[in-house]
């Protein structure tokens, strides 16, 4: 069965009105008759559409233009020109309806009561949602039990860590049983191992319940971990939109190769390879994949020397999405 299309957006443009004014009260005064007015195009006619039950990051540098793309498939913003629709609604026309359809956790902008018990939030928010009383406590009940809160309901949010806290976040944002999750920054300030905890809920939630996910996150191991595909946008327009695996078979050029040898290294000279680092029995090497394949090299270095292990490592997520921003 062919997945349908929950977020579609069509040529999408949002320009802001700037205002300039001269420091003092002359600046002040002349403004008011001629003011200096600049536009700023934050979003510059983008379009993309997500399926139903991706994880998609959508990822861009500091002003690139994310934050106000998501403020307007959430109806907070209107655009300027362009057309969006979320599961079925136009964000900005439609907002109250939409609200039943998607849920939202950012990470530096907590919905939990501070110094409440996160299970009044819960509460107040099957109110807000008009949701039915057994419905509501059957969802919480195995919400609870996936993401482990039970010990954490009755404690003040304020007391708890960051991990614990958001977990609880993301059972607030669930609770109605929405269709489509945006994730802001989800492990923001967590250690190694909450982290790594978020991610294996947020994957177990997107494969039983088909919610569709769309993740912003500067953690390129949120996205390597959790998403298939990735929408990078820079200075308002979308540069890349494709498979993460496909990031480094587009803009990847090198390898990073690193051997342990049975018997002391000798270095050796072979075109398209760069000896990064070496010591008695072991060494790295840089691959330039434009002048040899790494079979090439490999089959070379059998032959010449004997081995006791390689490990193959690819350039970092990051470094390729540098390169890309600034071909960009």
């Amino acid at each position: 069965m062919k997945e349908r299309d929950v977020i579609e957006v069509n040529h999408l443009n949002k320009t802001f009105k700037i205002k300039h004014k001269a420091a003092g009260f002359l600046g002040s005064v002349k403004s008011l008759f001629k003011p200096n007015i600049t536009e700023i195009k934050a979003v510059d006619n983008i379009s993309f559409n997500i399926k139903q039950g991706e994880i998609v990051a959508f990822i861009g540098p500091n002003g690139a233009g994310k934050s106000t793309t998501i403020k307007i498939l959430t109806g907070i913003l209107f655009p300027t020109s362009g057309q969006v629709k979320i599961a079925g609604f136009v964000p900005w026309e439609e907002r109250t309806k939409l609200s039943y359809k998607i849920g939202s956790v950012f990470g530096q902008k907590p919905q939990l009561w501070y110094h409440l018990p996160a299970i009044d939030t819960f509460n107040l928010f099957s109110k807000i949602y008009e949701l039915d009383e057994r419905e509501y406590k059957s969802r919480l009940n195995y919400l609870v039990k996936i993401f482990e809160i039970n010990d954490l309901l009755d404690i003040p949010v304020r007391r708890l860590s960051l991990g614990q806290r958001m977990k609880c976040e993301i059972v607030a944002s669930l609770l109605h049983r929405p269709e489509i999750l945006l994730l802001d920054e989800p492990t923001i300030g967590l250690d190694i191992i909450a982290k790594q905890k978020i991610r294996e809920l947020i994957r177990e939630l997107n494969k039983k319940e088909k919610v569709t996910i769309l993740l912003t996150s500067h953690d390129t191991q949120d996205i390597e971990n959790l998403c298939k595909r990735i929408i990078i946008i820079n200075h308002g327009r979308i540069v890349y939109d494709g498979e993460v695996e496909s990031l480094n078979k587009e803009y990847l050029k090198s390898k990073i190769i690193s051997v342990k040898f049975e018997n002391p290294f000798k270095s050796f000279s072979l075109s398209g390879v760069k000896i990064l680092k070496s010591e008695e029995y072991f060494a790295s090497f840089e691959i330039d994949l434009t002048k040899i394949s790494v079979k090439e090299f490999i089959d070379f270095i059998i032959k010449k020397c004997s081995i006791l292990d390689i490990n193959i490592s690819g350039t970092p997520i990051e470094e390729v999405i540098t390169k890309i921003y600034q071909q960009k």
